[in-house]
């Protein structure tokens, strides 16, 4: 059943003055933002939508350098309030572990099949302006200035293999693929610009052939990217997925905010993953008495009710959905500011799989917005299998959390609301978004529920693979135990998920490439309840959940013990 929550007790936050640490926080947050400017066009920071990211090795130096900087200034000023003192612990803990890992030669020269300079020096052309004729001189500005930016990148890659540091092949041959298909006749970049040279009214034709040469050229060095790759440091590379646990236990720091004991969380995930596949049963009964979950999808899979064809009808639902949950929670479980009352659904132009979320500009011209990576050829979708994921991706998940930082001008500086993103905060929240929207009841269908506990499924499956590969722990039973291996892991792997193959074999290559991060979902959900917890029995009588979240969420994204330390601090 749906309850409403008093919110009574939850008002807006009194407009601070600023302070000596706001004025440190944000002059980093600026300079930051001249050296990436990828970034600054994520975060919705204007005047760098014309430039590229220097990823070689002097430019990560730079960035290194000028943390360090900043670590020292805000050693020495002196917090004048709370929200002072959580930004104090907030910098010393991300810019403290962003310096702990270059040192340990882990910042240059980063590959995998997700997240590295691969894949986000193409990926910020999704959140680009498109509208006039000067959006898109800056669409032109970065085609042409793509060769210049991956040769930079592929001196980083020079370095580290020279370091002994070669990424593993796996990763090497998955990212080549990907620099090969942008490389191609019909790659992104010229799909992306021909909707300028469709709109011929809006570009001058001058411009429509710059946008032309720059989308060649930009394919053109992607395919000198596939070369390098393939060529040049394939041969060096081994098929040797683990890290270790030393560095692991650092990426893991980096991904959660939080130390965390790695033996008891891998114990952890593999009860965890039962718990959830006794759920699952139960809910699989629900759906047809006698039934097992694979017959439960089954029936669900063949409800026309769950049936949608076409991408054009599943971004339409998604909509639909996000709309619906905003409608309902707006003023009854949370206070949503009016300018974050919108969130746009789209169909990326990728074909990963994958849906996710970019936050709004600053001033909010640019929208949040929920992004649906179809794979190629997938035209038909079932709801019962991703309602949830709307909520996760939405509200109350990252478009809530997000957005409401951004808008937070009042209460945060900038670096607080746009530069802090630590995973395990944000994905763990998400997740918990997804749990909460089951106990208000909004998954009580007994297929859309099932859906949920499936993605809670996999995301408990990644980290006991995650860790245990990487920790190079016994594999469970199940599969064999002894030493983990591929072959183990995609066992594991495929019997706590229903993805495709196809969407399996790429998210195991993400977890042996991007250590720590995909555990951050499901351990960031536990530290989050975790803290809501200690939370609700100091306050006792006291304790409110509506206003829990509120001042959890004006924090902004911070690391998790950061977080924990902050909620049940006395106030001074």
């Amino acid at each position: 059943m749906r309850t409403e929550t008093d919110l009574s007790s939850v008002g807006e936050p009194p407009t601070r003055a600023r302070t000596e640490v706001d004025d440190i926080a944000d002059s980093y947050f600026d300079a930051s933002m001249a050296l990436d400017p990828v970034e600054a066009t994520t975060a919705g920071v204007r005047g760098y939508d014309h430039l590229l990211t220097d990823h070689s090795p002097a430019a990560v130096a730079e960035r290194v350098q000028l943390a360090r900087g900043a670590l020292r200034r805000v050693a020495a000023a002196v917090p004048v309030d709370d929200v002072d003192r959580v930004t104090v612990a907030a910098m010393n803990e991300r810019l403290g572990l962003q310096v702990e890992l270059f040192e340990a030669g882990e910042s240059t020269g980063q590959l995998n099949n997700l997240a590295s300079p691969a894949q986000s020096l193409r990926d910020v052309f999704d959140l680009m302006a498109t509208d006039t004729a000067e959006d898109w001189a800056n669409v032109s500005a970065r085609l042409r200035a793509m060769p210049d930016a991956l040769d930079r990148y592929a001196e980083a890659l020079r370095e580290r293999a020279a370091s002994g540091r070669v990424p593993p092949a796996r990763q090497l041959r998955a990212v080549a693929e990907q620099a090969h298909g942008l490389a191609g006749a019909d790659s992104f970049f010229e799909r992306f610009t021909q909707d300028a040279l469709d709109a011929k009214s809006a570009v001058p034709q001058s411009l429509q052939e710059d946008l032309a040469r720059g989308a060649a050229s930009a394919a053109s060095a992607y395919g000198a990217l596939h070369q390098l790759l393939v060529d040049e440091l394939l041969p060096l590379a081994r098929d040797h997925d683990p890290v270790g646990a030393q560095r692991y236990a650092l990426f893991s720091r980096h991904f959660l905010g939080a130390r965390i004991d790695l033996a008891e969380t891998y114990a952890w995930g593999l009860d965890e993953t039962d718990r959830i596949a006794a759920q699952m049963a139960r809910t699989a009964e629900q759906i047809k008495p006698g039934a097992s979950v694979a017959e439960a999808v089954e029936v669900l899979d063949a409800d026309p009710r769950r049936i949608l064809h076409g991408t054009q009808a599943l971004q339409q639902w998604m909509q639909r959905k996000s709309d619906e949950s905003l409608h309902e929670l707006t003023d009854k479980h949370f206070d949503v500011p009016a300018p974050i009352r919108r969130l746009e659904c789209r169909i990326a132009p990728t074909h990963t799989g994958g849906i996710y979320y970019t936050g709004p500009s600053e001033d909010f011209t640019r929208p949040g917005r929920m992004w649906w990576s179809v794979p190629e050829g997938d035209e038909t979708f079932h709801t019962w299998g991703e309602l949830s994921t709307v909520y996760h991706e939405g509200v109350p998940g990252h478009h809530l959390q997000v957005a409401q930082t951004v808008y937070r001008a009042e209460l945060l500086n900038r670096w607080r609301r746009l530069g802090c993103w630590v995973s395990g905060h944000g994905e763990g929240w998400a997740l918990y978004a997804e749990r909460l929207m089951a106990d208000l009841g909004f998954l009580d269908d007994p297929g859309d529920r099932l859906g949920m506990l499936m993605m809670q499924s996999m995301r408990a499956a990644r980290v006991v693979i995650d860790i245990g590969v990487h920790c190079e722990l016994p594999a469970p039973a199940q599969v064999g135990g002894g030493p983990w291996t591929y072959e183990k892991a995609w066992q594991y792997f495929t019997s706590h998920t229903t993805l495709s193959e196809g969407m399996r074999r790429f998210e195991l290559d993400r977890y042996l490439g991007w250590p720590g991060q995909a555990p951050s979902y499901k351990i960031g959900e536990r530290l989050w309840l975790s803290v809501r917890e200690q939370v609700r029995e100091r306050e006792g009588d006291a304790y409110s959940l509506s206003a829990f979240h509120r001042r959890a969420l004006d924090l902004g994204s911070v690391g998790l013990d950061v977080l924990q330390e902050s909620l049940l601090a006395e106030p001074r």
